[in-house]
């Protein structure tokens, strides 16, 4: 995951962001306990939203205090007293993170091959552990970047096929957010559609950097038509945030709601404007 799925801070109630950076911080401790520091090199806000949504499907209260911050001894910070909800979003964390390593190494050459490598060396420990605390999370980023990597090799040049592995990766992980059979089926439709929107706008951003560095990007062959982006690709994310707001509103939100709907409603869409400079 690639950071795009943020709050929109300016419509946000003191008390909420509040609690959205409780579980920011719940989250990269649980990642330095579980995984050791250099694991909280792959904290970004997708994974952020996932515990904000494993927490929502459950009656649990989640009470916060103050604490020193494990990363600066001078500033105090919040954390949730109760932070299970917390570990399956830090093991798809730990997990991602490795995978996206790897790639890294088959993609990169020189200093930064070397680089890479050695990041291998050090998470490798705490792949191994979160992929035998989680191995359906495992199994799950394993297809997925295999499906990636055959798409690359294929050099396949639509873009619904490039986005399939990361909407399908996230389908399955967010389905891991309940028991509850219906809510899995929705689980998996939000999931799908958020993943898409990922996707889709990461090789958006990453467009004149891919053609320049010569790197898989199913967007190219579009470069020629400077309206492609305007006219084909923005309508598709608001598609794709369109149908995640509708998967939203059936699923039996417990607490943190106003977080999600900010999440869904509003932070996407700024994103995306932000991001795309629209």
């Amino acid at each position: 995951m690639f950071g795009y799925v943020r709050v929109c801070k300016e419509e946000m109630r003191i008390k909420e962001f509040e609690m959205y950076k409780a579980v920011y911080c719940s989250l990269c401790d649980t990642l330095g306990k579980k995984y050791g520091i250099l694991s909280r090199i792959t904290l970004n806000y997708d994974f952020v939203f996932l515990c904000i949504l494993n927490m929502s499907l459950n009656d649990k209260n989640c009470p916060t205090s103050r604490k020193l911050c494990k990363c600066n001894p001078f500033k105090k910070c919040s954390y949730l007293n109760n932070q299970n909800d917390i570990e399956m979003p830090s093991a798809a964390a730990m997990i991602m993170l490795y995978y996206k390593v790897l790639d890294n190494i088959e993609d990169e050459k020189g200093f930064k091959k070397l680089f890479y490598f050695f990041l291998k060396l050090l998470y490798f420990s705490a792949h191994k552990k979160a992929a035998r605390d989680y191995p359906l999370i495992e199994d799950i980023f394993y297809k997925y970047i295999d499906s990636q990597k055959k798409l690359e090799k294929e050099n396949n040049q639509s873009v619904d096929a490039a986005a399939d592995p990361t909407a399908n990766a996230l389908s399955e992980v967010f389905k891991l957010c309940s028991e509850s059979e219906i809510e899995k089926r929705i689980l998996s439709r939000l999931g799908y559609c958020i993943g898409r929107y990922i996707y889709l706008l990461d090789a958006a951003c990453d467009l004149e950097e891919d053609i320049k560095k010569n790197n898989y990007n199913p967007l190219k062959i579009y470069i020629e038509d400077k309206d492609y982006l305007k006219n084909s690709i923005v309508p598709e994310l608001y598609i794709c945030l369109s149908e995640a707001a509708k998967a939203l509103e059936l699923l039996n939100i417990k607490k943190l709601k106003n977080i999600l709907d900010n999440i869904i409603y509003l932070g996407l869409e700024d994103t995306l404007k932000k991001e795309l400079k629209i």
